[in-house]
């Protein structure tokens, strides 16, 4: 017999060898029910996994675990690919992993698949939910699953067979009824607790993201364990359409792309441009305000300055290389971050320790050459502009600077009202893999220490991502997700104590030694394209005042009016506010239409009454018609809107 520590700390005895499914059933049919994967000391499970000995267990239900969520869709992705496979059985397989709010699978087929094939596939995966398969998880040598895939004509799978053969591990396939896949696991006990699941779209997609690869079918789709939420979710996901950033900014003539330009460049337009603009002048007037200088820097450089800083031995492969290094005495690159450069500065002569902290900050143009597979609209694109500062330090001044330029993203997060839709991810190194970052693991241990003792002193909740800190150490990152649940890295804030070494980077302490300074790298609001984005996501075109590029449209009723709208206009240009007058012999109804269209926050009609008066009749976005007032009392709330930066 032995022990197993359930939920709550009761502990139980089971017979060695009980699977977590038996004990859940043990616990109650609602569990066993409920039941997706399970934790044993703390690692995620299958929950036919047999327990060998005393354990702790946690029995994982889809409601409340992201894990069990993740694996109940890629669960459906298998029953997704076994479908097709019993309709196409010439179809080849690549990969069907889970994502946030649903699945993909991949498929290499002659032509693309139909909406009648969709449907067709949707009809089999129900048959296979109701057959209720158990997934059974085996094993093979790396050479003994080649051979199985490559009897079976499946070159995707061998090829990732391939990759994994050298580590010396066997190598994990998953069964149900005549179905085989090459897969790690966990999964749910078997097919029929998919209640509910719906293919949601079909696209082309390259394999590996890569355009010089096959372009294979891609399959999306969504599974949950109720119908009633499916349709909850399918109608939220409806709502994100009409929010996307790539839709609405299009509609809103924000920005625009050109195939002859290329994928991840977008164009801005005048009033995409303007908010960026607003945006650049806040963060650059609150940075300087917070004690931040500015540099300006040049957009590539020597590859000697990317070989010192690490950059092109860790990164090379993410940044547009200029010339040819077998032919040209000299190779230069597109900066992908600025921090080498702005190291310049800080070199340009001697420091010493009463210049610290040297907080420089540059609104810099970045390039990285993303794979097209990963280009959507603004999120992610191969030229963007970012709000980059590196801040040198003495050790003593490390916690307090940190807090402070944490301090100054949070409060730009506030002011746009992105702040409540964040959350942190401390990325740290991962041991296992040492070739992918510079620096000793007790230079490493040393750095995480100390921002792990930072982050908790501020009391801030973060998740551990392991692997994801950059090359020279570990970060912050705030992210934020779209209106579709993918969750993006909008700002960091990392701490470096390996490339001022690198640099040369010295000061003279206050006992007369030479010493590297620390060093923090960091964005305040992050990407503009991407903040750009989100904004729009967030208001769906309805900007705040100060953002709005046009805030106010002049509406005269009649031609007679005209020339009084002109001069209100030009009172309201003069005070800073951006207007329009529309002087189209439309009828007003349409106008108003119009500008709502437009998501203008303010429009001011006005009529022979308002003429005698001297006022204008103010529409507010949102509230319709809030009455006559005089010019001057609409300004000034107007330029309360703006001083404040309200959001409303």
């Amino acid at each position: 017999m032995i022990n197993v520590t359930l939920k709550g700390g009761v502990v139980k005895e089971y017979a060695e060898g009980t699977t977590a499914l038996e004990v859940a059933k043990s616990l109650g049919m609602g569990l066993y029910k409920a039941a997706c994967i399970c934790k044993i000391n703390d690692v995620y499970c299958d929950l036919r996994t047999p327990l060998t000995e005393d354990c702790s267990l946690e029995i994982l239900s889809f409601e409340e675990d992201e894990e069990a969520q993740r694996c109940f869709r890629h669960t459906a992705s298998h029953v997704l690919a076994q479908a097709v496979k019993r309709l196409f059985p010439q179809a080849k397989l690549a990969i069907g992993p889970a994502i946030d709010g649903g699945f993909y699978y991949d498929f290499d087929v002659e032509k693309a698949f139909t909406t009648e094939d969709l449907d067709a596939v949707a009809a089999e995966m129900k048959k296979i939910v109701k057959e209720a398969l158990p997934l059974e998880r085996f094993e093979l040598e790396p050479e003994e699953a080649i051979k199985l895939m490559e009897e079976r004509n499946e070159p995707y799978k061998v090829e990732l067979i391939k990759e994994h053969a050298g580590k010396g591990e066997k190598i994990s396939f998953f069964r149900q009824g005549e179905f085989e896949e090459l897969c790690a696991g966990p999964h749910i006990p078997d097919t029929g607790r998919i209640k509910a699941f719906k293919i949601t779209s079909c696209t082309g997609a390259y394999w590996r993201g890569d355009s010089n690869k096959k372009m294979l079918q891609r399959i999306y789709a969504t599974a949950f364990t109720k119908q009633s939420v499916m349709e909850e979710h399918l109608a939220a996901l409806e709502e994100a359409k009409k929010r996307d950033h790539n839709k609405l900014g299009r509609e809103l003539e924000l920005f625009t792309t050109v195939d002859s330009i290329g994928q991840g460049l977008p164009i801005l337009l005048p009033k995409g441009t303007f908010i960026i603009q607003t945006l650049q002048r806040f963060v650059e007037d609150e940075e300087a305000r917070r004690g931040w200088v500015r540099t300006k820097t040049p957009l590539m450089a020597k590859s000697d300055l990317y070989k010192i800083s690490g950059h092109w031995d860790h990164y090379k492969d993410g940044m547009f290389v200029l010339g040819d290094e077998e032919k040209d005495d000299e190779v230069f690159a597109l900066r992908p971050m600025t921090c080498p450069f702005q190291y310049q500065a800080y070199l340009n002569r001697a420091r010493s320790y009463r210049d610290l902290p040297m907080r420089l900050a540059e609104t810099s143009t970045l390039f990285r050459n993303e794979s097209s597979g990963e280009m959507h609209g603004l999120i992610r694109v191969r030229q963007f502009t970012i709000s980059e500062g590196h801040l040198m330090c003495l050790p003593e001044q490390l916690a307090d600077e940190f807090k402070r330029c944490l301090d100054l993203c949070i409060f730009m997060l506030k002011t746009l009202g992105l702040y409540e839709d964040v959350s942190y991810r401390f990325s740290q190194w991962d041991p296992a893999d040492t070739e992918k970052y510079i620096g000793t693991p007790e230079q490493w241990d040393e750095a995480q220490g100390m921002m792990k003792e930072i982050l908790d002193d501020i009391g801030l909740e973060y998740k551990v991502g392991v692997g994801e800190a950059a090359f020279y150490g570990p970060k912050l990152d705030i992210q934020i997700k779209n209106v579709y649940g993918k969750e993006d890295t909008l700002i960091t804030i990392q701490i470096d104590q390996m490339l001022a070494e690198k640099f040369g980077m010295e000061y003279v302490a206050s006992d007369g030694t030479k010493k590297n300074p620390y060093i923090i790298h960091r964005t305040s609001i992050g990407c503009y394209e991407r903040t750009l984005a989100l904004l729009i996501e967030k208001y769906a075109g309805a900007f705040p005042v100060w953002l709005a590029p046009v805030q106010v449209k002049l509406l005269p009723i009649a031609d007679r009016h005209h020339d009084y709208a002109y001069e209100i206009a030009a009172k309201l240009e003069k005070a800073g506010i951006r207007c329009e007058v529309d002087t189209r012999s439309e009828k007003t109804g349409y106008k108003i239409r119009e500008a709502q269209l437009e998501k203008v926050p303010y429009m001011l009609l006005m009529g022979d009454k308002d003429i005698e008066a001297g006022s204008v009749s103010v529409r507010k976005r949102g509230e319709g018609d809030i009455g006559a007032v005089s010019v001057d009392e609409f300004l000034k709330t107007i330029l309360e809107d703006v001083d404040t930066k309200a959001i409303w």
